[in-house]
């Protein structure tokens, strides 16, 4: 086994050691990912093309030139041209890439740093026919996991919205401040059954234990928060990279087609980072927890020697 999997790791370390894999197995890890989604992002461009947004440098009306800029972001076809379909597809391939696409590359990297957990070889190609094999587990259990998450996102939704408007009827100050008061504690609960259930994909893929729902629970146990933590974290550090090179290329290229490829190229090294890290506190949660199994047996074993 590789050496930096062998033991439990700290928050920072394992910080650490997601960005040192994504930086030294960087061509193969990205290529997973332009090999499934690129083909999705290169028909969005040519959508946006048909709906006659510039290729290299989309601009609006105004004066200035950052007025120019601004605008191209709110207007984005040519005057009179219809973008409607233009939407629909886009919002279809994206639903395609969510559901199908996206699952499909996590699992082709899940398989990738495996092998680099125990020192193997492998080739894009093979972890990738790796994940084929196990696409309708894959697709399933992400499939049953946006139908748990959207159920308990539009529960507390419908209740809280009841509760808002029956509150700002009595009392408006009252209603508003206990409604943000709701939505941040449910925020906060379905944060955490989210990450107490997150495992169910690594556990579907690797294990053949699909959903594997309950099994994540139990892995995550004693260190829910900090794996929440890791998470947030993880999200904020990839949202800023994304945001930093948006408003950076946007100054000059405008909402252009250029721009929103640059922006789904970052997206799927961001994407790929967050993959990684995934899977990086995983193997770590396994460690832990098999090392915790060994103690356990070895206590019981001293136990029943003694007896």
């Amino acid at each position: 086994m590789n050496e930096q999997f062998r033991k439990p790791k700290g928050f920072g370390e394992i910080l650490d050691h997601t960005f040192r894999l994504s930086k030294q197995h960087f061509s193969k890890l990205f290529l997973i990912l332009l090999v499934m989604v690129g083909p999705v992002f290169l028909l969005e461009a040519l959508i946006r093309l048909s709906s006659g947004v510039n290729l290299f440098r989309q601009t609006g009306s105004g004066e200035a030139w950052y007025d120019q800029i601004l605008s191209s972001f709110e207007q984005t076809t040519a005057p009179g041209s219809v973008n409607l379909g233009a939407d629909v597809g886009i919002v279809l391939i994206g639903l395609i890439a969510t559901v199908f696409l996206y699952p499909v590359a996590e699992g082709a990297i899940l398989y990738a740093i495996q092998h680099i957990r125990k020192d193997e070889a492998y080739t894009v190609g093979s972890v990738l026919k790796q994940a084929f094999s196990r696409f309708w587990p894959i697709v399933g259990s992400r499939l049953l996991f946006m139908l748990i998450v959207f159920g308990f996102i539009l529960g507390p939704s419908i209740f809280i919205g009841l509760f808002g408007v029956l509150g700002s009827v009595a009392n408006p100050v009252f209603g508003i401040v206990f409604s943000i008061i709701l939505v941040l504690a449910c925020a906060v609960v379905l944060g955490y059954l989210l990450t107490r259930w997150s495992f169910y994909f690594a556990l579907t893929v690797l294990e053949h234990n699909g959903p594997g729902i309950s099994r994540s629970w139990g892995l995550t146990s004693k260190r829910s928060w900090m794996l929440m933590g890791f998470y947030v974290v993880l999200y904020l550090i990839t949202t800023l990279i994304s945001l930093a090179v948006e408003l950076s290329f946007g100054l000059f290229l405008g909402n252009s087609v250029l721009l929103m490829m640059i922006i789904n190229l970052v997206t799927l090294v961001t994407t790929m980072i967050f993959f990684v890290g995934y899977a990086v506190v995983y193997f770590d949660f396994k460690v832990r927890r098999e090392g915790d199994d060994l103690k356990e047996m070895i206590d019981e074993y001293e136990g029943n020697e003694f007896e």
